[in-house]
């Protein structure tokens, strides 16, 4: 059984955990050092102050999505649950339910950058480098039209 429920504390390391392999397992351009500073600033995050809902598969964390202020600021997904509709489902929720309509993709990331664009989401601008200074070039992207999800 396949349900969405709101983060708790009891979440937490499942969360970090499942954020860690998803990343390893889908950005493959991102330096170890880097990784390893990200992940640092990541185990810092208080997720109650984000909307964050996790995807539950029989009582297991199979992915997550955390929106602020109508921006989805993470979607990850265990690699083992990529490619079953997961992330649709998660993001259906944050469009549909919290109102999200805007999301920042690491342009590298090449299989989030067609997700999103799939779902109706259209590049606004452009970054050279992510929210922290790398040199991770960042596309922003809104909501123009909710495609059939």
């Amino acid at each position: 059984m396949i349900t969405i429920e709101k983060y708790t504390d009891a979440r937490r390391d499942e969360i970090l955990e499942t954020w860690e392999q998803s990343v390893r397992a889908t950005h493959h351009f991102v330096t170890p050092e880097d990784l390893e500073e990200i992940k640092e600033l990541v185990h810092t995050i208080d997720f109650k102050q984000l909307q964050v809902f996790c995807l539950i598969q029989n009582g297991k964390l199979a992915g997550f999505i955390g929106v602020a202020a109508y921006k989805i600021e993470m979607l990850f997904l265990h690699p083992h649950h990529i490619g079953k509709g997961y992330g649709k489902k998660l993001l259906q929720y944050a469009i549909h339910q919290l109102a999200a309509d805007k999301v920042d993709v690491n342009e590298q990331n090449l299989h989030a950058v067609n997700f999103y664009r799939y779902a109706g989401f259209e590049v606004y601008e452009r970054t050279e480098k992510d929210d922290q200074g790398k040199s991770y070039p960042l596309l922003r992207m809104q909501l123009k039209y909710a495609a059939a999800l």
